[in-house]
């Protein structure tokens, strides 16, 4: 871990990054990407030690309320927050001003700010959005060793949804010939239903590499499925989207599935929910 002074934190879409790098591990991660100019260790964490300044000062200065979201390049609950607790104070000035927020993460460590959820969510919307890859607990240990397993996160939805915070799922990545079974898109697909969850994002059924990452995401290939990686070669190449020779058999059951539950499957519709900014109104006590 190490600290640096940041010039900004709010993106042109309000979306922020506390830290930089990730301790969950996930051997598909598309944030080891070269593109990003990661200038560290992956695994050394970069945290932009005047983020909470830079937060309140933006808030501070916006002439207009909306959604502030977090963890779209590097998860908000690491173990390191235990310690640091940037994300709660972020929540905690979001709260303050009156911002809605929404979340991605893939540990049940949110738990934690359950208090803070409710209340933005009381006031504005506060929405939970968690990654799940696998209904399987010993592939889940393979592919994302430094996190809690599916199970655990399922867990943490249905006390999310318990608490009246909506919920949404991204079902991403499906790897081929690992993950990418009916079996396992229904397993998901039941705790999606079970929890209740709001809306399923899922840009098919597949993942991505690039430069960066497929060279790590090969290493772990040949440490946990050995002979997968030259599978992958000899029918990707060097292809940026590696679609699943199942593709359209599991988005076929992936859409009934989410029609048949009432669940959101429409990537826009969620997205648009997602940064649409909602101010509750209190109900008024009666004089008489």
């Amino acid at each position: 871990m190490h600290y640096v002074t940041a010039k900004g934190i709010l993106s042109a879409k309000n979306g922020m990054n506390l830290y930089r790098g990730c301790q969950h591990g996930c051997i598909y991660c598309d944030s080891r990407s070269e593109c990003y100019h990661m200038d560290h260790d992956f695994e050394d964490i970069e945290v932009k030690e005047n983020a909470l300044v830079l937060l309140e000062d933006a808030l501070r200065r916006k002439r207009r309320l909306c959604m502030i979201g977090t963890g779209s390049m590097s998860d908000p609950y690491m173990p390191l927050e235990n310690k640091l607790q940037y994300t709660r104070k972020a929540l905690e000035l979001i709260h303050r001003y009156g911002f809605g927020a929404t979340l991605i993460t893939k540990s049940d460590r949110i738990l934690r700010d359950l208090d803070l959820l409710k209340a933005i969510n009381d006031k504005t919307k506060c929405v939970v959005q968690m990654t799940m890859t696998t209904y399987d607990e010993e592939l889940c240990c393979k592919l994302e060793p430094g996190v809690c397993t599916t199970k655990a996160r399922f867990e943490a939805l249905k006390v999310l949804g318990d608490a009246g915070i909506p919920t949404v799922v991204w079902l991403c990545p499906i790897l081929p010939f690992i993950n990418d079974t009916p079996e396992n898109i229904n397993g998901i697909l039941d705790y999606c239903e079970e929890a209740q969850v709001k809306g399923i994002i899922c840009f098919g059924m597949g993942v991505t590499l690039r430069a960066g990452n497929r060279e790590y995401f090969y290493r772990q290939l040949d440490r946990h499925f050995p002979g997968l990686k030259t599978e992958y070669i000899r029918r990707y190449g060097d292809a940026y989207m590696l679609d699943s020779p199942r593709s359209r058999e599991l988005m076929g059951l992936f859409h009934r599935r989410c029609q048949s539950a009432g669940i959101l499957h429409d990537n826009d519709r969620i997205f648009q929910y997602l940064s649409q900014f909602e101010e509750k109104t209190m109900p008024q006590m009666s004089l008489f």
